[in-house]
């Protein structure tokens, strides 16, 4: 039985689905006006693990991951650019999207727009109003918090403590400082609403998003533990009085990302792009160095970590290099490995056993089994191993590069090591120069001393075939 943490109780709880073996499932997705940080990478690896981790459980499951792409945010790079709001955001989607598929990430089955979806923020704000729940005061409207007395839940905070911390801003329009915008004023880039021309609340967003294509109840919503105050308890309390139910059964939270202690984000400047990173890590080391932390936990950032998350994701990928992978599996190692994840997704002690299958195929134990079972244990945690390559001693690669010297006209006193990148920078040079011929003359020189390179947007790298 699955058991997972719910940030709403405070406590671990036996997973049970709304619906027979259906899970809807929502995860607060991107603002699209930058690019996607090592942060974004540790929560949508987290929920992309559930969502295969659900799927083998045998749940059919309706994932929906929301792109906010009306917001202030957006708005202040458009204008700083000069240009229309739609290039930020079409530019930082695009770019968003990239990241997930280098990061091996599996695509939502639903992921609508903020600004396809006004018309169902316009009917639930109006909802809410009609119910005496929101009020509008020059062209805002505002959720009235203290007619929502389970407010303060979520986030563990009552009401009164949340009262006696606000900031009460001068000439605050509110009738209370705790209430938040569900609609704003913007007549320079608003849309018609039955307030005036404004543009949403970032809370609101979410709310219609989730029942527009989900329902007026759903299974699991997650996200950082940054959107749990206020942005989910902001949800919880506009969902649950415009709709009249329970908006979420389960709420899941995953811990930072940080950088000598504090949270990276992009308004400290402390952030680390997941293209920036992919240059030295591979997509692998970044999925476990993530995964070897529990969800919930922060997880420190440093080069030392990686590398060492690098090297533990090539002895898993190579174990299985070259061999030619079957249906039948290791019953006990699957078992093993399924009450692990049960016990609130614990990735750390799942991978123990991937790392003993790995052993084991080395050692030739049961090798074909263990190798059929590590390849489809490792695909549920979302490992590619496309990009496995055969692993060789120093010795056997000393005895392949050495004919590259004179073959290459290269410098004797470039190391051994780095023949092969000091190869591909002089077929690099060809390239930039349109030489096409004498960059595939490299390659298939190279291909003949069984040195086999892959060209990716992010550059070329190579392997030992």
């Amino acid at each position: 039985m699955l058991k997972i943490y719910n940030t709403l109780s405070n406590k671990i709880e036996e997973f049970e689905p709304i619906e027979q073996n259906k899970v809807k499932m929502y995860v607060c997705g991107p603002t699209v006006y930058d690019n996607a940080h090592l942060g974004h990478a540790r929560c949508y690896i987290t929920w992309d693990t559930l969502y295969r981790y659900l799927k083998f459980k045998g749940y059919d499951v309706t994932y929906c991951r929301n792109v906010t792409d009306v917001d202030d945010k957006i708005l202040k790079k458009a204008e700083n650019e000069g240009v229309e709001p739609s290039v930020i955001t079409d530019r930082y989607y695009k770019s968003f999207i990239n990241s997930m598929n280098n990061l091996n990430v599996l695509k939502p089955d639903i992921e609508p727009r903020a600004t396809k979806t006004l018309g169902e923020m316009i009917a639930m704000v109006k909802k809410l109003e009609q119910d005496g729940f929101a009020y509008a005061i020059d062209g805002d409207v505002y959720f009235r918090v203290e007619k929502y007395k389970k407010y303060g839940e979520l986030s563990s905070q009552p009401i009164k403590d949340l009262l006696n911390g606000a900031r009460v801003e001068t000439n605050d329009k509110k009738e209370s400082p705790l209430d938040f915008a569900l609609w704003k004023k913007d007549e320079a880039h608003g849309y018609k609403s039955p307030w005036g021309t404004g543009r949403p609340g970032w809370h609101i967003e979410c709310s219609a998003m989730s029942k527009k294509h989900l329902g007026n109840t759903i299974d699991i919503h997650a996200g950082g533990a940054d959107l749990a105050f206020p942005h989910h308890e902001n949800e919880r309390a506009q969902s649950e009085c415009a709709n009249g139910c329970q908006f979420a059964k389960y709420w899941m939270h995953n811990g930072f990302v940080t950088i000598n202690k504090e949270k990276m984000s992009k308004s400290l400047n402390n952030f680390l792009t997941i293209d920036d990173v992919l240059k030295t890590y591979d997509t692998n080391a970044i999925r476990l160095f993530i995964l070897t932390n529990h969800y919930r936990m922060p997880v420190e950032f440093n080069d030392v970590a990686l590398s060492g998350a690098s090297s533990g994701a090539k002895r898993l990928i190579n174990s299985i290099a070259g061999i030619e992978l079957g249906n039948e599996y290791d019953d006990e190692a699957i078992k093993e490995f399924e009450e692990a994840m049960d016990e609130d997704l614990n990735t750390s002690k799942a991978l123990a056993i991937l790392f003993k299958l790995a052993d084991k195929v080395r050692k030739n134990e049961n090798k074909q089994i263990s190798a059929n079972t590590l390849a489809y244990l490792g695909s549920i945690l979302g490992f590619d191993f496309s990009l496995s390559q055969r692993e060789v001693s120093d010795e056997e690669l000393e005895k392949i590069v050495e004919p590259l010297y004179e073959e290459f006209n290269i410098d004797k006193s470039i190391d051994k090591k780095n023949i092969i990148d000091e190869i591909i920078k002089i077929r690099k040079t060809a390239r930039d120069n349109k030489d096409w011929a004498k960059s595939d003359e490299i390659r298939d020189k190279l291909l003949i001393h069984k040195i086999q390179l892959k060209d990716t947007k992010e550059g070329t790298t190579w392997q030992i075939i």
